[in-house]
């Protein structure tokens, strides 16, 4: 030893020994959720098993039933929600009663090579090395069992309930698939997914075994094998190192590793990285990762000083102008030689089918997920992923195109959007000939057909003199009708002494409401029509159950509940044939219903029937007052404080409850940061 140590002398020298006769077979066992002067020791071990490979182990002990701290009740109710009412050899718990426990462990590392177990004999020292360390946890699997019971008795009961002439079911299609060969990255995602490695776990048998007491004789001579077994010098060599060699030996110098650059998530863009590429790859790769794009946007992220026609040179190889922005082209995304990651599509016909999709969105702003797939034929998980590239989905509107038409770049480059309008007519008539469709199978009768992307002045010009005359002749028919039916409502009015009928007027409105529910509405000549147009019974009978449950709707949300009504309907039923939005509208105002005017700010990106909000007005109960004078708070504003609603009724009827406050904004209202909303009218 060096001279410095000295003042640190050995008082005492130990012999090690390894001990390697439980070398392969030494677990060490923790129960973290219980202390450690609570043992399980004392407690009756009823049987342990064990996957060796997996180092997973379940215990199974006995619990005290007759301990003042265990309520019997809970015991057998846990005991007949996972064995039923039923006895058989199968049921979890014999006695009725859950009077077991099951303990089953989760590695607590999976590098034990530094962890022994060490015994002191007669001043020797004994070790062993650990084969796993194990977390022992309490087992909830008998509430897995309890709810496939439940599951079993829910669809016994619905089989028993169904009907004995029920319809045989309609003979659906399938889709058949054919397995492709498996690439090595798709491997190794499939080794390590979660069904894979459950599979795994499941097919490694249980090895049952015999639990032993800390007391019990066999395990005392268990316990000798901790110690080591040969102690004959011969075969004990000491340790002879120096103190150096002794501490590398503990402490192994750290080797040198290799500075690997991080890499970022797949749906990270290092700006910095992306700088150093040539302008070609830039515009490409941006594309990639960005799927749509304005030509402003593109610019924005190159470095600034980017020539513009440079990039517009560049951005026409890598994208196609749909409804003036850049969408990346199908090629791009899926190059040859590949296939899906959904489905296992080749790229050839993914390209197609996208490039319908693109196409489709050259002609309108939206496009129906059905009627995609009916016509490319391709699994409903490849057109989705094509469809969320370039579109949201809309309630009741299909998927929309994703940004506003860009009228500025179309005027600004007519050239580039005359170039991109020939190569649609291109691949249009490609992919007529894959599809068997014609162009005029998507154009809506009666429709104006939409306008080439470059026009001539006078051509725009001779069109826009079209348009004038036929909304000039559109507009001299309407008002010729308005004046035939003011001379009707005059002649009505000089024939009968009442007041004068408001609810004639469209859209008109008293106090902020429309006033289709007044003591004078008139529904011969009020609503527009005769008792012909009148709604049916069914309808206003749905009308005043919907807002019977939901008291406030948009027109929007009234509409997607009316579909799904009418959809749930046998076949063969044609109660509902041919209803308007118009109609629906009246036969809302004709049952006890008023349309609530929200001020919208300016700029709201509401639909417009979704700014059109009703409004139980009248069932009959007091709880109407409350209602009514909620409504009015939201014709001044689209959004009020709940204190605000307080005051209000408290100005108007008195003291008001909490309930009742609680229950007039869950009836009518949602809430979002703080601030009620009627339903409908914010989606959060």
């Amino acid at each position: 030893m060096a001279s410095g140590d000295d003042d640190d002398p050995i008082i005492k020298e130990i012999d090690v020994y390894l001990a390697k006769s439980l070398g392969d077979k030494l677990y060490l066992f923790q129960y973290p959720v219980r202390p450690s002067t609570m043992t399980y020791d004392d407690v009756d071990h009823l049987a342990a098993k064990i996957k060796p490979k997996q180092q997973k182990v379940e215990l199974e002990m006995l619990l005290n039933t007759m301990s003042p701290n265990y309520c019997r009740s809970k015991g057998e109710q846990i005991a007949l929600n996972v064995d039923g009412t039923t006895y058989d050899e199968t049921n979890t718990y014999s006695a009725k009663m859950m009077d077991k426990q099951t303990f089953s462990s989760i590695q607590s590392t999976t590098n034990t090579s530094r962890y022994a177990a060490a015994v002191f004999r007669k001043g020797e020292l004994h070790i062993t090395p650990l084969t796993g360390i194990l977390q022992m946890r309490p087992s909830f699997s008998y509430l897995d069992k309890a709810d496939n019971k439940t599951r079993e008795r829910e669809a016994a009961n619905e089989g028993g309930d169904s009907s004995q002439d029920e319809a045989e079911e309609d003979a659906k299609a399938i889709t058949v698939r054919f397995a492709r060969p498996e690439s090595e990255q798709a491997r190794q995602r499939r080794i390590q997914s979660y069904e894979f490695l459950q599979k795994k776990q499941a097919e490694e048998p249980w090895v049952h075994l015999n639990y032993y007491g800390v007391k019990d004789s066999r395990s005392e001579h268990e316990r000798q094998y901790l110690f080591c077994q040969s102690m004959d010098a011969s075969e004990n060599s000491e340790l002879v190192k120096t103190p150096k060699e002794y501490l590398e030996m503990l402490m192994p110098p750290l080797a040198e590793e290799k500075v690997v650059k991080p890499v970022g998530p797949s749906n990270v863009l290092s700006m910095a990285q992306l700088r150093t590429l040539p302008l070609g790859e830039q515009v490409k790769t941006l594309m990639k990762n960005v799927k749509v794009m304005p030509f402003a946007n593109l610019m924005g992220l190159l470095a600034s000083g980017t020539d513009s026609t440079s990039v517009l040179r560049c951005i026409q190889q890598v994208a196609l102008l749909v409804q003036g922005n850049w969408v990346v082209k199908s090629d791009v995304l899926y190059p040859k030689n590949t296939c899906s990651a959904h489905s296992g599509v080749p790229a050839e016909v993914l390209c197609r089918g996208r490039d319908f999709v693109m196409w489709r969105f050259t002609l309108e702003r939206s496009v129906m997920r059905k009627e995609i797939t009916s016509i490319i034929k391709l699994p409903p998980e490849d057109v989705k992923e094509f469809l969320e590239h370039v579109a949201v989905p809309r309630i009741n509107r299909g998927w929309e195109f994703l940004l506003p038409t860009d009228v500025d770049f179309i005027k600004k480059h007519p050239d580039v959007a005359h170039r991109q309008n020939m190569l649609w007519l291109g691949i249009q008539s490609k992919l007529e000939k894959v599809f068997n469709f014609s162009k005029e199978d998507f154009m809506p009768k009666n429709s104006p057909q939409p306008e080439p992307a470059c026009l001539s002045g006078e051509q725009r010009l001779q069109m826009a003199q079209e348009r004038a005359k036929e909304n000039q002749s559109s507009l001299q028919k309407d008002l010729d009708a308005k004046r035939a039916g003011s001379s009707i409502q005059r002649a009505v009015s000089n024939s009968k002494d009442e007041p004068m009928d408001t609810s004639s007027i469209p859209n008109g409105s008293i106090n902020g409401y429309c006033s289709a529910t007044s003591p004078n509405f008139n529904h011969t000549n009020g609503n527009g029509g005769s008792p012909a147009n009148m709604p049916s019974p069914e309808l206003q009978d749905f009308v005043k159950k919907t807002f019977r449950k939901h008291f406030v709707l948009t027109l929007n949300e009234f509409k997607r509940l009316f579909n799904l009504h009418v959809a749930s309907m046998p076949a063969g039923w044609h109660v509902f044939q041919s209803i308007s939005d118009h109609m629906l509208q009246d036969a809302i105002l004709l049952c006890q219903c008023k349309q609530i005017m929200v001020p919208f700010p300016a700029g709201n990106s509401a639909a417009p029937d979704e700014q059109k909000v009703f409004g139980l007005w009248e069932t009959g109960e007091d709880f109407d007052k409350h209602r009514r004078l909620l409504y009015d708070l939201f014709t001044k504003n689209y959004r009020v404080r709940r204190n605000m609603v307080q005051a209000k009724l408290t100005e108007e009827l008195g003291d008001i409850s909490k309930a009742q406050i609680d229950r007039l904004l869950n009836e009518c209202c949602k809430s979002h940061a703080g601030m009620w909303y009627l339903k409908g009218t914010i989606h959060s």
